[in-house]
C-alpha cells in the first residue's frame, strides 16, 4: 500500500485497561510518529462524566478531526506515521454497548478501513481502575467480545497484539511487516 508522502495512520483499539495507550506511546516512539490521544479520555476528565448518548457522534466527529491535525502536523515535521490511541469504531461500540445505539457503527466502520494497520490490544493485562471511564473486568470482557465479533463480521483487518510492552511493540512491527509497511528499523526518539 503506497502512502504517496502522506503520514500512515495506525489504530489502537481495544477495550478499557487493555494497554492502548502504552502501546500508542511507545510505538510512537519506536517508529517515530506522532501520537493521537484518545478523546473519550479527554472528555471524561474535562466534565467529570462519561457522554452521554447524543454526545457519543460529536465524539467520533471530533476525534476524526483530530486524526487529520495530527496527520498534517506529521506531514509537516517529516514523520512518516501517526498512532491513533482508539478510534472512533470504539466510541461506536461503546455506544452500542451502553447505550443500544448501532447508529454509528456503518460510519465508524468505514473510517476504520481507512486505517493503514488496526492493532487490537488484548485483555491479558490486569484491570486497573481509571478515573470514572472504567467500568471493571466484567465489562471489559463484554466490550472485548463485541470487538471481535464487530471486527470479524465487518470483515475488517486487524493484528491482536498481547503480552508486555516490549513483546506488543515487536507484534505491532512484525504486523506492519507483513504487510509491507516500511518504517525505519533503527529509528528511536
Amino acid at each position: 500500500m503506497a502512502n504517496d508522502g502522506e503520514p500512515r495512520r495506525i489504530s489502537l483499539i481495544g477495550a478499557e485497561s487493555s494497554g492502548k495507550t502504552t502501546l500508542a506511546r511507545a510505538l510512537a516512539d519506536r517508529l517515530p510518529g506522532l501520537w493521537v490521544p484518545e478523546l473519550l479520555r479527554e472528555f471524561c476528565d474535562l466534565h467529570g462524566r462519561a457522554p452521554r448518548s447524543d454526545e457519543q457522534s460529536g465524539l467520533i466527529r471530533a476525534q476524526i478531526e483530530r486524526e487529520a491535525q495530527v496527520q498534517a502536523l506529521a506531514r509537516r515535521q517529516g514523520f512518516g506515521f501517526i498512532v491513533c490511541d482508539s478510534s472512533p469504531l470504539a466510541t461506536a461500540l461503546y455506544s452500542a454497548e451502553l447505550y443500544d445505539d448501532a447508529s454509528l457503527l456503518d460510519e465508524a466502520v468505514e473510517h476504520q478501513r481507512s486505517y493503514a494497520l488496526t492493532l487490537c490490544t488484548a485483555i491479558d493485562m490486569p484491570w486497573h481502575a481509571d478515573g470514572i471511564q472504567r467500568d471493571g473486568p466484567r465489562a471489559r470482557e463484554s466490550f472485548d467480545a463485541r470487538l471481535a465479533r464487530e471486527l470479524a463480521q465487518r470483515g475488517l483487518d486487524f493484528t491482536r497484539v498481547a503480552g508486555g510492552p516490549r513483546q506488543r511493540v515487536g507484534e505491532a512491527l512484525a504486523a506492519m511487516d507483513r504487510l509491507g509497511i516500511a518504517y525505519n528499523r533503527l529509528a528511536t526518539r
